[in-house]
């Protein structure tokens, strides 16, 4: 294995005001007319978040309730289904940062605190089309999917969490503050915070020792 090595994390101090040559230079032309356009979109819906880039989708808009500075990359979508116009189904809290192509879909509730940062192709959802356990009637498989019950439990994802690239969090999931999934997990079960997991299902591997300042393995 080759020696790691650490980089200083990117200044955000800088407004696109301030650094508009280092857009220029990262973007090109094209790229800057688009991103102008993205913003221009964001700010008609969503007028405290940063930028969600084009294109993105919203079912259910006056559901979702998305907080300051947040940004998104291409392919995000966003689905509350309710009927209940004051049911807020999706919240987002401030300096939230998504990649691409994420999927959030809610029912009932879904909540994402702050300075949250999710890879890309991750899924998130509060519902499960039909029974498969548990204490309630289960789903026949001759009964079409569309078609079957929703068992629905809320999803919440603490303040700092990390998600990595292609992780699923299943209904009724809650993940503790400052905790980390892993690339390619799938939670089905809470993880505490300050924890590291991983696989599938997703299970605790590490536990963050303030005492040490150092993730060390669980027992």
């Amino acid at each position: 294995m080759k020696a790691s090595r650490l980089l200083p994390p990117p200044n955000r101090s800088k407004t696109w005001a301030d650094s508009g040559f280092d857009f220029f230079s990262r973007y090109g032309f094209l790229g800057m007319i688009r991103l102008v356009r993205d913003i221009l979109m964001t700010k008609m819906c969503f007028s405290g978040a940063r930028v969600l880039r084009w294109p993105w989708y919203a079912r259910g808009l006056r559901n979702i309730r998305i907080g300051p500075e947040f940004t998104a990359g291409v392919g995000l979508r966003l689905d509350a289904f309710t009927d209940e116009k004051t049911r807020i189904c999706i919240r987002i809290g401030s300096r939230v940062e998504v990649n691409d192509y994420v999927h959030i879909g809610a029912v009932d509730s879904v909540t994402i605190g702050d300075d949250v940062l999710i890879a890309s192709r991750v899924f998130i959802t509060d519902h499960d089309h039909g029974c498969y356990g548990g204490g309630f009637p289960h789903s026949s498989p001759d009964t079409r999917p569309a078609d079957r019950e929703l068992l629905i439990s809320p999803v919440s994802i603490g303040n700092l969490v990390w998600l990595g690239e292609g992780v699923t969090v299943l209904p009724g999931v809650t993940i503790g503050a400052g905790a980390v999934i892993g690339a390619n997990a799938v939670v089905t079960r809470d993880v505490p915070e300050n924890s590291l997991a991983l696989g599938v299902p997703a299970k605790v591997v590490k536990r963050y020792d303030p005492a040490k300042n150092q993730w060390v393995r669980s027992a």
